[in-house]
């Protein structure tokens, strides 16, 4: 095999493994939302988990279309990475991130009863310190604006100082953060119920191969392009499938291994709503 048709091989594969890390990422969405419905129940689903997701994935939403469709982006990116001037931001990464926010808008509606009609928690409310978080980074994207509107050049357009691209980093980082700190409070939730009845695995499962798949793509791209810095010029993408595939690890672990025998006392026991932030008391 030539190096020609060694690198058109790689591209293939590399767009392979995109569109499938895209349909097990997206599918995974629905076993949650699909298993409310027939539960008719939110709980034993931290509330926190759909909270900083409906966040994460609209910063996502926005970061993926920014590297992809605005020609002041990409031309900063490019000046800012010139041995690797492409960003490896794919059309199913925003695909993906579209379908991944609208789906999170409808698995966080779902704790509205008057919405959907399903038993939720009296205490079943995001935590102080999520929503710290969820303010915090909004803030953070409004103070880096700020920043750039005072200290651009050329309008934003220089990457030689602070300029827009700031921005969409600081966007995208949201995205990172809420991805590290969202499944905390669901993996406390288990821990105190000693059962992970309420909380879809095989979401989990996709989730997994998903970010397995996005990894994969993420080295193939970088390599192609004969510099690493693909990979630190996308942080998110690799954050976000290290950081899913770690948790992914500790949600099987509490589905198959610690908690295999369900406690079908939970489903009904109110005390365990308290428990739906990270920090119960911080609701007192």
């Amino acid at each position: 095999m030539t190096d020609a048709e060694l690198v058109y091989f790689a591209k293939a594969v590399s767009r392979v493994l995109g569109w499938v890390y895209f349909l097990c990422w997206s599918l995974s969405f629905y076993p949650q939302p699909i298993l409310n419905w027939k539960r008719k129940s939110t709980q034993g689903l931290a509330i926190d988990f759909p909270t900083s997701n409906v966040l994460g994935f609209f910063a996502y939403t926005v970061s993926t279309a920014a590297f992809l469709y605005s020609a002041t982006i990409r031309s900063q990116y490019a000046q800012r990475h010139p041995a690797a001037p492409e960003p490896t931001v794919r059309f199913n990464d925003f695909l993906f991130a579209l379908h991944g926010c609208i789906l999170c808008i409808v698995t966080y509606s779902q704790f509205w009863p008057r919405i959907w009609g399903f038993k939720v928690g009296a205490r079943q409310k995001a935590s102080r310190p999520i929503l710290g978080i969820f303010w915090g980074s909004i803030l953070g994207v409004l103070v880096i604006i700020l920043i750039v509107t005072i200290k651009e050049r050329d309008n934003g357009n220089d990457p030689s100082g602070w300029a827009w691209i700031e921005v969409i980093y600081a966007i995208s980082y949201v995205k990172l953060v809420v991805t590290v700190v969202k499944y905390m409070p669901q993996v406390y939730v288990n821990y105190k119920r000693k059962s992970t009845v309420g909380w879809s695995i095989g979401q989990i499962l996709l989730d997994f191969s998903g970010g397995i798949f996005s990894m994969a793509q993420l080295m193939i791209d970088s390599s192609l392009q004969a510099d690493w810095s693909g990979l630190t010029g996308n942080p998110v993408k690799l954050g976000l499938s290290n950081v899913s595939i770690f948790f992914d690890i500790v949600f099987i672990t509490q589905h198959y291994m610690l908690y295999r025998a369900p406690k079908t006392a939970v489903e009904d026991d109110e005390e365990w709503q308290e428990q739906q932030g990270l920090l119960a008391h911080s609701h007192s």
